[in-house]
């Protein structure tokens, strides 16, 4: 297969913009003449969800299922926005592909990236100079969005913080941060105050994130391994005792879990 773009048009696209316009007709599907850009926006960061969780497990014929149901959700926005005469699928179609050669200068123009960390600052030094031109707010962590898991999303601003200094020089000072909001949140629970405890314990979780960028580590990624395996391995224990754990001691129940871990 080749690896340069398509010069004829996309024959699948087309026929999945046919029928998302028809959905929308007015003799349409009552259910998508109902919806509204804004009633859409849940579905699609459902679509978006299940098609990363395809795309991490690398089951390849779910990730292009759901990759399809992602294009079907953004495909109806677009129509709507067609029939408001806002925007329309080309439009936001080359809008992007437009942004895309903006920020990559160093392939569509004469700038240089010697490795994927200077061309990621060459993204955000354009991006930023894009946003003083544009009204709006303009700090480094506006282009976060609040809709993002709390896990990655903290992940995210630290990320971004690093990248105009303000950062750690090295793993040593999340480290220790995060030692010192353990003792912190050690405090809040000697003192029973709930409000403290959830306070400090979102420090701590907050320190884990910065020091997985700094080994590394997607925090996001790393948390929902190990969620599949807890999952995987509680499976095993429900199995060993016939789904039936009610009455069971936790030494059985222990006992069983690291025969399910032995296994592994």
């Amino acid at each position: 297969m080749s690896d340069a773009a398509p010069t004829t048009p996309l024959p699948g696209f087309t026929d999945l913009l046919r029928t998302v316009a028809r959905l929308r007709a007015p003799d349409g599907c009552p259910w998508d003449r109902e919806q509204t850009m804004a009633s859409m926006a849940p579905h699609l960061i459902e679509e978006a969800y299940e098609a990363a969780d395809a795309l991490r497990r690398g089951d390849v014929d779910a990730a292009r299922e759901e990759l399809g149901d992602v294009l079907v959700n953004v495909a109806l926005v677009a129509q709507m926005g067609h029939e408001q005469g806002v925007c329309d699928a080309d439009g936001i179609a080359g809008a992007a592909a437009a942004k895309l050669v903006r920020r990559h200068p160093h392939v569509f123009g004469d700038a240089r990236a010697d490795g994927a960390e200077m061309a990621y600052r060459n993204w955000e030094r354009i991006k930023q100079a894009e946003r003083k031109q544009q009204d709006g707010p303009k700090g480094v962590l506006d282009g976060v969005p609040a809709a993002l898991p709390a896990l990655l999303r903290a992940f995210r601003l630290g990320e971004k913080a690093a990248r105009v200094g303000f950062d750690w020089p090295d793993r040593q000072g999340p480290r220790a941060k995060l030692d010192e909001e353990l003792g912190e949140l050690d405090a809040a629970i000697a003192s029973g105050d709930r409000a403290a405890i959830a306070d400090e314990l979102g420090d701590v979780l907050f320190s884990l994130c910065n020091l997985a960028r700094h080994l590394g580590a997607n925090p996001e990624m790393a948390l929902a391994g190990t969620a599949d395996k807890f999952q995987r391995r509680f499976a095993s224990v429900e199995q060993q005792f016939e789904y039936q754990l009610q009455g069971r001691s936790l030494a059985e129940l222990d006992a069983a879990w690291n025969r399910a871990k032995t296994a592994e």
